[in-house]
């Protein structure tokens, strides 16, 4: 190995776990979110409850959609490992797909919220609500982003170790908003229904 060779491999090990640390600090924002939201479950101040504006069917096909875009992920994962170019971003447009699916779910959960006077600003409930799912929407969106940037990255690079290496980084990303919001479904959703 030569010199180069030796030192792209350690910035790229460098930058795994500047990831990997900020994946930590994502996951301490996320557990702050979980809790706050559980310490503001009362605290309707005279409004509607989740009991009253959650609905599961729409909370479900989120899930699924999120669950699924994770399997479609690790397809696209599985590609780069055989270095089928094509394959991975065509995972990846699929991947893509399910998740701007899950985002319009979600922005329009929102817009039906609030257009029934219950947004953010209604009660601590609702703004903890808002807060923490529409924190992930926003974690899921920049993904999209990152999904597509990288995506040009193969199509026009190819699939050396550097983008190989971008493409494990956030497919970590994206499976950690997998676990985040399937924490979501059964904290915020599941008991908001019962």
């Amino acid at each position: 190995m030569s010199e180069h060779e030796r030192e792209e491999a350690e910035t790229r090990e460098q930058r795994a776990l500047g990831f990997w640390l900020y994946l930590m600090g994502d996951a301490v924002i996320f557990a702050l979110l979980f809790a706050t939201y559980a310490i503001m479950i009362p605290g309707t101040a005279g409004g509607p409850t989740g009991k009253d504006l959650f609905d599961l069917n729409n909370a479900a096909l989120e899930t699924v959609l999120l669950l699924v875009s994770s399997t479609t992920f690790g397809f696209a994962s599985l590609s780069v490992r055989t270095g089928n170019r094509s394959a991975v971003i065509g995972w990846l447009a699929v991947t893509f797909l399910l998740g701007a699916g899950f985002v319009f779910l979600e922005v329009r959960e929102f817009a039906g919220m609030i257009a029934k006077g219950a947004g953010p600003d209604r009660s601590g409930f609702l703004s903890a609500f808002f807060t923490l799912v529409g924190t992930h929407g926003v974690h899921v969106t920049m993904g999209l982003l990152w999904i597509l940037i990288l995506s040009a990255q193969v199509a026009l690079k190819g699939l050396t170790a550097p983008v190989a290496s971008r493409l494990y980084r956030l497919g970590l990303f994206w499976h950690f908003l997998d676990i985040a919001w399937v924490g979501i479904f059964s904290i915020v959703y599941l008991p908001g229904l019962l």
